[in-house]
């Protein structure tokens, strides 16, 4: 079977949008140009921000349709980023609240991109 493990979200500026995740994940760029940075964290999932402004971008597409999900242990880990991200000034789309599956919050990244926090499925 076929797995995914790139996820690319289209930014405005990739070196910003790198230093952000950097920020919240710890996680420090494989590859950096201005147009493409190319991160990879401990699980396996890779993730690539591409500069709209590339030369090598080419989409008829607008807008965010998605989020990137963290699914952490507890509650107390979901608040917890939440502060730690506050602090870092981290943008809050939605503070922690509780949805129908659970405890949640929302961040956005400099591009808009939705960052949800929540638990495991049940």
């Amino acid at each position: 079977m076929t797995s995914p493990n790139l996820l690319i979200l289209y930014v405005e500026n990739a070196l910003e949008s790198a230093r952000f995740y950097k920020t919240i994940f710890g996680a420090a760029p494989l590859i950096q140009s201005p147009g493409f940075v190319s991160l990879r964290f401990d699980n396996g999932l890779g993730l690539g921000l591409w500069a709209t402004s590339s030369p090598e971008f080419v989409s008829g597409g607008t807008g965010h349709r998605g989020e990137i999900a963290i699914v952490v242990d507890d509650d107390a880990q979901i608040d917890r980023l939440h502060e730690e991200w506050s602090a870092a000034g981290v943008a809050i789309e939605q503070p922690p609240f509780t949805a129908a599956f659970g405890r949640t919050f929302v961040a956005l990244d400099p591009d808009g991109h939705r960052i949800r926090v929540c638990p495991p499925d049940k």
